[in-house]
């Protein structure tokens, strides 16, 4: 089995500070940290992790180790790795972590095949590429893997893919479609961060600039949300008519990319899907027009048809590599089209990734104690661990609230009474 493969273990000490400064605001993840300790639900479970390595994610491991588990951890993107959270959870948690910063395509799929070679029991994914990976080889003993946990939009709807052709082998909890995660990770956690990987990543100034939002579910959402409170004027494309109108609903401009395309100042896409920014979209673009991704993988922006199409790429800036187009019009992609959050940003705030990993520990708990008694499919998490992070959550702010007195809970639990 193989050691861990990181950066530097130096940077340990450094991880452990930002690791802790995080905790401070994970509240709900502490008490579950707590009560894990206490009572050891995950003993003798071994966990592959494909996550962002962040200082939230640090927490999250913490408290499946404190809970029992052994936990080996690769990370979900090439950009999003924290190589001093890394080095603090393989040299002070004694967790294997496969993971550093900027790695290539090859050396990411073989950090996900070392964190399988561990024979898990749980998986945790941020985009199903665990999970594809272990449905692909032979090699890996599946049959000692009791279930999984999907943190993602895009992987869900890979593993639900999975599930409809029959060939999921083991149950999967959507952590993803929990109301505590999707409510506030994807629409405030998103908006926020990416807005903060942005200017980080161009320090250009985002009020009167023309914002265009690919796509309006959860992320979307909080994205067009955020530019509009930095003074931008958002626009929104979509190819749903439900959000398309709810978009229009909610203020914004919405029309095809096409039509944006030509005066939009900032792009960025949330839409989980391939090649959602293209050649005629490139086509349109005015000069200095800067393109990012906050969805899940790259390919929302077709890079490969753009460096066709270009004269001239040169990196012009940290995590900004400008297109020069023949006509002599330049197009600036940030942080080569992955993850602008976490690229050029530090990911979401720990308040909101808070409940996000309280939900996968409550997940991974859940998944122990339904053992043997679930089917091969993609399941919501229970709403009783959904109450429970909410609850959780609004204790820790100080925040109480009213409860149904027992004639309010006949009521609603009665047909015969009417107006």
């Amino acid at each position: 089995m193989q050691a861990s493969q990181i950066a530097d273990a130096g940077l340990a000490n450094q991880g452990e500070e930002r690791v802790r400064w995080a905790a401070e605001d994970m509240p709900v993840l502490r008490q579950i940290q707590y009560r894990f300790a206490q009572q050891q639900p995950l003993k003798g479970q071994q966990i592959a992790a494909c996550l962002h390595v962040t200082t939230e994610t640090a927490n999250l491991v913490d408290t499946l180790v404190a809970g029992g588990a052994q936990v080996a951890l690769c990370a979900s993107n090439p950009l999003s790795t924290q190589d001093d959270v890394a080095a603090y959870l393989a040299a002070k948690q004694r967790v294997r972590v496969f993971a550093i910063r900027g790695v290539d395509n090859k050396v990411y799929y073989s950090h996900i095949t070392a964190a399988l070679e561990t024979a898990p029991t749980i998986t945790m994914d941020d985009g199903a590429d665990l999970v594809s990976t272990l449905h692909s080889n032979k090699e890996y003993d599946i049959e000692r893997v009791i279930g999984g946990t999907e943190e993602t939009t895009t992987g869900v709807v890979r593993l639900r893919s999975m599930a409809g052709d029959k060939v999921l082998r083991y149950p999967i909890i959507a952590v993803n479609d929990a109301a505590t995660k999707h409510f506030f990770d994807n629409r405030y956690g998103t908006g926020q961060s990416t807005i903060d990987g942005i200017i980080r990543a161009t320090n250009r100034l985002l009020a009167g600039a023309n914002f265009v939002v690919c796509g309006y579910g959860w992320c979307g959402r909080g994205l067009a949300m955020r530019a509009r409170g930095m003074g931008a004027r958002v626009i929104v494309t979509e190819v749903n008519p439900l959000k398309a109108l709810e978009a229009v609903m909610d203020g914004f401009e919405v029309c095809p990319l096409e039509t944006a395309a030509a005066s939009g100042d900032f792009f960025c896409t949330v839409t989980g899907n391939c090649n959602v920014i293209r050649k005629e979209h490139f086509d349109k673009m005015k000069d200095g027009a800067i393109v990012a991704n906050s969805g899940h993988f790259n390919i929302e922006i077709d890079l490969e048809t753009l460096a066709k199409m270009a004269k001239q790429v040169q990196h012009v800036r940290h995590q900004v590599e400008q297109y020069e187009m023949p006509d002599g019009r330049r197009i600036h992609v940030l942080a080569e089209g992955r993850l602008v959050n976490l690229a050029a940003a530090e990911g979401h705030p720990a308040q909101v990734m808070d409940m996000s990993f309280a939900n996968q520990a409550l997940a991974a708990e859940h998944l122990v104690g339904k053992a043997g008694k679930l089917d091969n499919l993609v399941y919501d998490v229970p709403a009783e661990l959904d109450a429970e992070v909410a609850a959780l959550k609004l204790a820790a702010m100080g925040v109480t609230i009213d409860k149904l007195t027992p004639r309010q809970i006949s009521y609603l639990a009665s047909w015969q009474e009417g107006t």
